[in-house]
């Protein structure tokens, strides 16, 4: 879809294709009418999001290939429920956000600062082996 808009208001470019993600699983996280749960912001799996995920009822890491989901590690990319980021920034657990493969839709709901304070930039961030 070729008028898709990042935050920036440039092209959408693609989160992943290996793992292919989005609603439409097309790589991109598009804004989608259908989509209830808002898979519009590209974010970068870290150990500590996907525990979290895990603790609110969804197991990330398990694949399920019934929703052509292959279950996800860290330093995967992932378009994201957008409601799930902002529990986990609500929380500190938020995972880095690529931010020109996040929809602008994302901007009406999360501030530009936030998104910002959570840049991807280029490396994951490291965990404690201890926990």
């Amino acid at each position: 879809m070729p008028d898709d808009r990042n935050v920036y208001g440039t092209e959408l470019e693609p989160c992943s294709t290996d793992p292919p993600t989005g609603y439409l699983r097309d790589g991109c996280c598009r804004r989608v009418e259908s989509d209830r749960g808002r898979h519009e912001l590209c974010a970068v799996m870290t150990e500590e999001f996907l525990r979290f995920s895990r603790a609110q009822g969804n197991d990330l890491t398990t694949p399920r290939p019934e929703f052509e989901f292959p279950g996800l590690e860290p330093g995967d990319r992932w378009c994201l429920c957008l409601p799930r980021w902002v529990e986990a920034a609500e929380a500190d657990c938020a995972p880095p956000v690529v931010l020109e493969a996040t929809h602008e839709a994302v901007l009406r709901d999360v501030e530009p600062d936030l998104l910002r304070e959570h840049e991807y930039d280029g490396r994951v961030a490291e965990d404690s082996e201890t926990e």
